[in-house]
């Protein structure tokens, strides 16, 4: 097979991947206020006595907490880059308890943007359609990153790790919070792969990634002071939502008679495994990493 044909290949499957993503926030987005009345489209951060287990969203905007104290940025005039912003749950957490920050959130749904914007309305908060792995911030312009459960649709890939090391100021940080895998996806057993193949077939992922390929990539790319904590039990109350947050959304949806959405089933689906591949402790684990530039 010639260079030129694997390359063809490889870029449509890209750009189908692309197609699918932007599909399945335009589709799914508008569900996610099941999940989140405040938007946030990922998992909590669960603290005893401060976070509650029973309130989705005081675990969910901690998780955003997290992240923002491990940014240490200086909480006026910074500007923060939101790598797949979603429809803006973070931004609007981060602008209300530091109003005096700039986040500037990217995504590839125009409609995110659309109506992410429309809610955001704060002068100091933006939502643009573009791509993480090539933005128009200019290098060395970013006072801090975050990445919250996106870099996933890319596998985590180099290229989107590269272009967050372009866009921020030296000793600047790159904060990533995602699920990834423990061990390399031929390791997996049959259960393990089961699970992973349908979470990403759900929630139209192209791979979780490696946590030690990732941390390798990080060092390679020239990140330093690179910190990879382990927070699975710290999320794990807030998965263990998704059974009774699945269940009262197909049942809100049948009393109003309302149809699901092909991809509001893949979306549920994907939250199914999310939850099922949680029990399989010894391959998947959902990670913190702070990296700086």
């Amino acid at each position: 097979m010639s260079t030129f044909t694997i390359l063809h290949k490889l870029k449509l499957k890209r750009s189908s991947t692309r197609e699918k993503i932007i599909q399945f926030y335009d589709e799914a987005t508008e569900d996610y206020e099941f999940w989140s009345n405040d938007f946030n489209m990922h998992f909590g951060y669960y603290i005893p006595f401060k976070t509650s287990i029973l309130k989705r969203d005081s675990m969910l905007n901690e998780m955003n907490q997290q992240v923002f104290d491990r940014l240490q940025v200086a909480k006026q005039n910074s500007l923060v880059a939101d790598l797949g912003c979603g429809i803006g749950g973070t931004i609007q957490y981060g602008l209300r308890k530091y109003p005096l920050l700039h986040i500037i959130g990217v995504t590839l749904s125009s409609f995110q943007v659309r109506e992410g914007n429309k809610r955001l309305q704060h002068k100091n908060g933006l939502i643009i359609e573009e791509n993480y792995h090539h933005t128009s911030f200019k290098t060395n312009s970013v006072d801090g990153a975050y990445a919250i459960e996106s870099f996933c649709h890319s596998g985590h890939s180099k290229e989107a790790l590269q272009e967050a090391h372009r866009i921020l100021k030296p000793n600047s940080k790159l904060v990533i919070a995602d699920a990834f895998l423990k061990k390399d996806e031929e390791q997996l057993c049959i259960g393990s792969n089961y699970c992973y193949e349908q979470l990403c077939k759900g929630w139209s992922l192209e791979g979780l990634g490696s946590i030690k390929q990732v941390e390798k990539t990080l060092n390679q790319i020239g990140f330093k002071n690179v910190t990879i904590e382990d927070v699975s039990f710290r999320v794990a109350p807030s998965v263990l939502h998704v059974p009774f947050a699945i269940t009262t959304f197909i049942l809100k949806k049948l009393f109003r008679k309302e149809a699901l959405k092909p991809q509001s089933w893949k979306n549920l689906k994907g939250s199914l495994f999310a939850l099922l591949s949680g029990i399989h402790t010894k391959s998947f684990g959902y990670y913190l990493i702070t990296a700086e530039k």
